[in-house]
């Protein structure tokens, strides 16, 4: 898949966001669909499959936060908010729930053609990329294959969503060393465009007590302090 052949699903209540940008979009080469509430959008991708959803969060019925955790529930699909709700909480809700990215009403459209363009070659990539023993990851006692997106601790599952799968992903491929918080986002999360650090604290929080849920300690996961995090090699 080109990025410019992707389909795009917009979500948002008013005609004129939907207008301005699936005009933007469709210039761009995308494939584009619009829908106006929650339950549209997930009645349109269960018909069919999209590369990338852009969300709005305040929506009639079923808002932009439950559609994403019901998204979630069916696809790893990157998952753009798009809202004028812009406060950390907002941001930390919605991606606690999976979604990739946040951008805040009002946006320039040049900066949601490069977060979508983003996105969706990351997405590509980890499609194209090539299965074998070398995405099998060890450390602290823990499996991760990054190609079936499991991780184990012994022969008990460890249920991670997928921001924190990602987040796991990146810590073990860099096992014993510091990675820092802006590293963290870069890497697990892919944005070019960062949110507040203390976004990885959230998640890293989250993941300690899927750990600990597991059966692992979830001090192997160590805080260096005033840098960021580390897992046991």
């Amino acid at each position: 898949m080109t990025l410019p052949q992707a389909r795009i699903l917009v979500v948002d209540d008013e005609d004129s966001i939907l207008q301005f940008v699936s005009y933007n979009l469709k210039k761009e080469g995308y494939a584009v669909e619009c829908a106006h509430d929650g339950d549209e959008a997930l009645a349109l991708f269960d018909a069919a499959p999209f590369d990338l959803v852009i969300l709005d969060i305040m929506l009639p019925g079923t808002d932009g936060y439950e559609a994403c955790r019901r998204l979630r529930e069916r696809s790893a699909v990157p998952v753009l908010f798009l809202s004028a709700r812009d406060t950390e909480l907002d941001k930390v809700v919605g991606l606690e729930l999976g979604a990739d990215d946040y951008l805040a009403k009002p946006f320039g459209i040049r900066e949601l053609q490069a977060r979508v363009k983003a996105l969706l070659r990351r997405a590509t990539a980890h499609e194209s990329r090539p299965s074998g023993g070398h995405d099998v990851l060890q450390a602290a006692g823990i499996t991760l294959d990054e190609d079936a997106h499991e991780a184990r601790y012994g022969e008990t599952l460890i249920d991670l969503t997928p921001r924190e799968f990602e987040l796991l992903a990146c810590l073990m491929r860099h096992a014993g060393k510091v990675l820092s918080r802006e590293h963290l986002l870069r890497e697990a999360w892919g944005w070019q465009y960062l949110v507040e650090t203390k976004t990885v604290d959230t998640h890293v929080k989250r993941l300690r007590d899927k750990l600990s849920q597991a059966g692992v300690d979830p001090g192997v996961v160590e805080t260096v302090r005033g840098y960021g995090y580390r897992i046991s090699a």
